[in-house]
């Protein structure tokens, strides 16, 4: 039988303070779960069960953020519909992966995907504030990286919103405020995916996810309107800061 942490409120309201910074994180640059999921994880809970309270949580700040882009027209849902069906298949298939593996084994894995996520984020390319050629054709960027990273998502999750962004601007030249904007309904549909098998498999611990959903969708919220109000002029260097401050913590926290 699993036992979980007793939770105060005080433990409570500083997951939820962690929830709306990963929130706003997430949104301006992607990469949120890297201070989401640690934080659930110091609460006490063991792997599985933090993935999927960390999906939870995570998917309604997304769905927060993609709602307000769509909103003030910055989305065209239309266009995207072969990206969102590969997310769905790779979510599937790796949060099923995940189910499966033992806790033992995720736990020592666990923080050296966390490291390898932040040293791409790190040496990712440089970013634009213009359009540029894209790499590849639409159909097949889509395909593959919809597979790949929806895959990854439902596997561990926390970057995915930063590899997106980073892909879209290498392999389709987005410039950086559209390719913030484009990853955030791709990483809503791999959430969301992944989430409802985490639900089916009672991986998920409510008492935390709601607490921290509040904090995501009020730190998505503010997050929307700075990416649409201050571009690129504010989503790099929050994104070069946040991954830099994250690989610190961890190579403290990991290695030292």
């Amino acid at each position: 039988m699993m036992l979980l942490p007793h939770l105060s409120e005080w433990i409570l309201a500083l997951l939820t303070l962690a929830a709306f910074c990963a929130g706003l994180v997430d949104t301006i640059a992607g990469g949120g779960g890297l201070i989401a999921l640690p934080a659930i994880l110091a609460a006490g809970l063991p792997p599985s069960l933090a993935l999927g309270t960390n999906k939870f949580q995570a998917t309604c700040g997304v769905a927060m953020a993609t709602w307000r882009f769509w909103r003030k027209g910055h989305l065209n849902i239309r266009h995207c519909w072969v990206g969102i069906l590969f997310c769905t298949i790779g979510a599937s298939a790796g949060t099923c992966l995940v189910l499966w593996v033992n806790d033992n084994w995720l736990r020592k894995a666990l923080p050296i995907l966390l490291f390898a996520v932040l040293l791409y984020s790190i040496f990712s390319p440089r970013v634009s504030s213009q359009d540029t050629h894209p790499r590849l054709k639409p159909l097949a960027f889509l395909m593959g990286c919809g597979l790949l990273l929806g895959f990854y998502d439902g596997f561990l999750g926390p970057g995915t919103g930063s590899f997106w962004v980073v892909a879209l601007m290498f392999f389709l030249g987005f410039n950086m405020q559209k390719a913030t904007i484009h990853a955030k309904l791709y990483n809503f549909i791999s959430n969301l995916v992944a989430l409802i098998w985490f639900i089916a498999a009672g991986k998920v611990f409510y008492t935390i996810g709601f607490c921290m959903a509040a904090g995501q969708m009020c730190g998505a919220y503010v997050g929307a309107h700075l990416v649409m109000s201050k571009g690129i002029k504010l989503i790099r260097p929050v994104f070069m800061v946040m991954v830099s401050i994250m690989l610190i913590l961890l190579i403290k926290q990991y290695w030292l």
